[in-house]
């Protein structure tokens, strides 16, 4: 397997990256939109602030699904991208996962667009708070929750940590343990927005790299498929690693129709070191 052209294209250059969900199906977090991917309705930020059957359904489901998510492990490519940063290739990764696989497997500099499981923000006060620290609350406010959840089979886990359960009718939510407000993950919903911050410091990553790589999304949210259009409105190539189409194809110098763990440990076998000062 080769890709000349993507080789061509990234030789000699300093590389940003951005990734999606189709990043961490290797690692066995299914993505939303990939061509064997069930049907999904991933939450959005209304739902989730203005329904309390919403917020129990994602509480109840999170509670099942984020340990699962936890103990997955970085894939090959991911470990690839860690290694091409190494070498001075990647000067900057935006992911729009919220897994933190990329962070596990090494990279430093990375920008997690879209938050991660692992926190917890009130809504209200602001306070922060671990998942694992939720975790132990909510388990003490719902007995026995997980064990009948376990009992019942395998455990589906989706990008965003949420499992797979059909009644969630009887689970207690937790409040803010500081000001009994609405906790809600880090992380960025449908409907939501970016922290402008965040997005500044993602464009600042494309802007001081040679050009961008994109590994795993459709782009089908404007969230990421924003940094494409910037990239090529500056006259960056763009190259593109995806199982199918996306919304960024036109854009692309280079588009490989491939799984991003085999095309990436490729690239981190076959790019040279580049300088820092380059």
């Amino acid at each position: 397997m080769e890709s000349p052209e993507l080789i061509a294209l990234l030789r000699g250059r300093r590389v940003a990256v951005l990734t999606g969900a189709g990043m961490s199906t290797d690692s066995g977090i299914p993505d939303y939109r990939g061509p064997d991917s069930p049907p999904s309705n991933p939450m959005t930020i209304q739902q989730f602030t203005s329904d309390a059957v919403f917020r129990q359904r994602y509480w109840a489901r999170n509670h099942v699904g984020w340990r699962h998510m936890d103990d997955k492990m970085p894939n090959a490519g991911h470990r690839a991208l860690a290694m091409l940063e190494r070498a001075g290739v990647v000067t900057g990764l935006i992911t729009q996962n919220v897994d933190l696989l990329h962070t596990k497997a090494g990279s430093q500099a990375v920008v997690d667009l879209h938050g991660t499981y692992a926190r917890v923000m009130c809504l209200h006060c602001g306070h922060a708070m671990s998942r694992a620290a939720l975790h132990d609350l909510l388990t003490a406010a719902n007995p026995g929750f997980l064990e009948r959840a376990e009992a019942v089979g395998a455990i589906a886990v989706a990008p965003d940590a949420d499992a797979r359960l059909e009644d969630t009718s009887q689970f207690r939510v937790v409040d803010c343990p500081g000001c009994g407000g609405m906790l809600k993950p880090d992380i960025v919903y449908f409907g939501d927005s970016v922290p402008k911050a965040r997005v500044a410091q993602a464009y600042s990553m494309v802007d001081d790299a040679d050009a961008l790589l994109v590994a795993g999304s459709s782009l089908t949210v404007y969230s990421g498929y924003r940094f494409v259009k910037h990239a090529a409105a500056t006259g960056k190539p763009v190259a593109i690693i995806n199982r199918g189409p996306t919304r960024g194809d036109d854009l692309a110098t280079v588009k490989v129709d491939n799984g991003c763990s085999p095309m990436l440990a490729l690239l981190a076998d076959e790019l040279p070191e580049v300088a820092a000062s380059a």
